[in-house]
């Protein structure tokens, strides 16, 4: 196994096919393809599916790549360090459930470190998937939530896929209402005024269970309930229908809607919000840095 090849295998996922890999890389294609086939029979995986519409990465690839860019990656840095080499393309990805202070903290890292070329992803997504994305590596940071009814099952899952959870802060529950909405005017928010408004909440698959929900309370009885996948749709309900949402209460208003507002919710209930990294794997400089910038970001 060689640098070389780590180099070329990671350009081949970027570009998702082999010939565009070849192109970048200023290499012919038999022999790219050569390379890759060797690696893959040295490490015992397939990295790569071969369809009609280009190269997939295999789920076993997946990991490997993940493993592979982080010593690309180290090689870059001591380069740049002691031979005065400038910073190649960053490339860095978080998974977080719907919080606007993980997207100011991944735009700071993304200004301040970026550089002239980068791959930054944010996914906003749901939270098993954001479990899979670190534990497979497709994520340096995830970020969600933990409290007394999810805690043992999270903690449960977390452990099994070689996950830490360090805390940033604890939050009071709070909901998010539209700044009409007949509610506004109120300074605290019980369960029962919630009960004729529609409330949203963020679909999680096939792992739509209680444990995994992005909201607290969610297994409350409530007559009107709709499920969204994105923070845009989301608030546009809120407004649109007098909708809510139960939430951490954290908002910005440089990124959010000016017409949601936020108010406390009378209810014995608390969201204990933290990141999640990979026990094995410990976080690039970018990684590093994104955390720093979370915590800023919450005044942990």
């Amino acid at each position: 196994m060689t640098l070389r090849q780590l180099q070329y295998v990671l350009t081949v996922a970027t570009k998702g096919s082999i010939s565009e890999a070849a192109k970048t890389l200023f290499v012919s294609q038999p022999s790219l393809t050569s390379a890759v086939r060797d690696l893959e029979e040295e490490i015992g995986i397939t990295l790569f599916n071969r369809t009609n519409r280009g190269t997939v990465v295999t789920p076993e690839g997946e990991e490997f790549l993940a493993y592979a860019r982080q010593v690309v990656d180290q090689v870059d840095l001591l380069e740049q360090k002691y031979s005065g080499k400038k910073r190649g393309r960053q490339d860095f990805c978080v998974s977080a459930q719907h919080y606007s202070f993980v997207v100011e903290a991944f735009v700071d890292v993304l200004r301040d470190y970026g550089g002239d070329e980068y791959d930054f992803r944010i996914r906003e997504t749901q939270t098993y998937e954001i479990i899979e994305d670190v534990a497979k590596l497709r994520s340096q940071v995830g970020v969600l939530y933990l409290n007394r009814e999810n805690e043992k099952v999270l903690r449960k899952t977390l452990q099994t896929h070689e996950l830490l959870f360090t805390r940033l802060f604890v939050a009071k529950p709070h909901v998010f209402i539209g700044s009409k909405n007949p509610l506004a005017n109120k300074e605290v928010i019980t369960l029962r005024d919630l009960a004729p408004f529609p409330r949203l909440s963020y679909e999680q698959g096939e792992h739509n269970s209680f444990y995994f929900a992005e909201e607290i309370q969610s297994t409350l009885e409530r007559k009107k309930n709709i499920l969204v996948r994105d923070r845009a749709t989301l608030f546009n309900l809120l407004i649109g229908l007098n909708g809510y949402t139960i939430c951490s209460g954290v908002i910005s208003k440089a990124l959010n809607n000016p017409d949601i507002v936020s108010r406390p919710l009378r209810v014995d209930d608390y969201m204990e919000i933290g990141y999640i990294t990979h026990k094995r794997v410990r976080p690039s400089r970018l990684g590093e840095l994104f955390i720093q910038r979370l915590i800023a970001r919450v005044g942990a």
